[in-house]
């Protein structure tokens, strides 16, 4: 009868470690994947959390901006529009897709297309202008003389 309040209590340590375990894994998991998405403001144009610059004045605050902010139980959207608050849109890895900043996403594919289709029209006009070439042969007795001179002058 003894061994049912040890297994009991084991089983307990185990739940308890294990749900500590995964709870803290969770917020390593958002830590890596918000500060992926964010921008150290340094200027160095590297994503947060692989600004490797020896002092960098802005990694280590916006870091530990992150921090406090998962510590507080704010959620990912919260967290990111803190920082744009903070440091602007450009703090973002990447710009929204809603509202102006899908223009970002769009117009560099749109260019690409338009300036196709204008080489393309160019291309066209251009071989439009161009003269077909001529294919009539001169058989008058002084282009056949000219031929002739020439094929002697060119014999070895």
């Amino acid at each position: 009868m003894r061994r049912l309040p040890f297994r009991r209590a084991l089983q307990v340590v185990v739940v308890a470690s294990a749900v500590l375990l995964l709870v803290g894994a969770s917020d390593d998991a958002r830590f890596n994947k918000l500060g992926h998405k964010l921008m150290c403001m340094c200027g160095c144009n590297q994503i947060l959390l692989e600004c490797n610059h020896v002092g960098c004045q802005y990694s280590d605050g916006m870091r530990n901006d992150l921090s406090a902010a998962l510590q507080r139980g704010d959620n990912d959207d919260l967290t990111l529009q803190g920082f744009v608050q903070k440091f602007g849109p450009t703090v973002l890895a990447a710009p929204t897709t809603t509202g102006f900043n899908r223009v970002a996403w769009v117009m560099p594919f749109f260019v690409l297309v338009a300036g196709l289709g204008v080489t393309v029209l160019i291309v066209r006009v251009w071989n439009a202008r161009r003269p077909a070439p001529s294919q009539a042969v001169d058989d008058s007795p002084e282009a056949a003389r000219l031929r002739e001179q020439a094929r002697k002058d060119t014999e070895l």
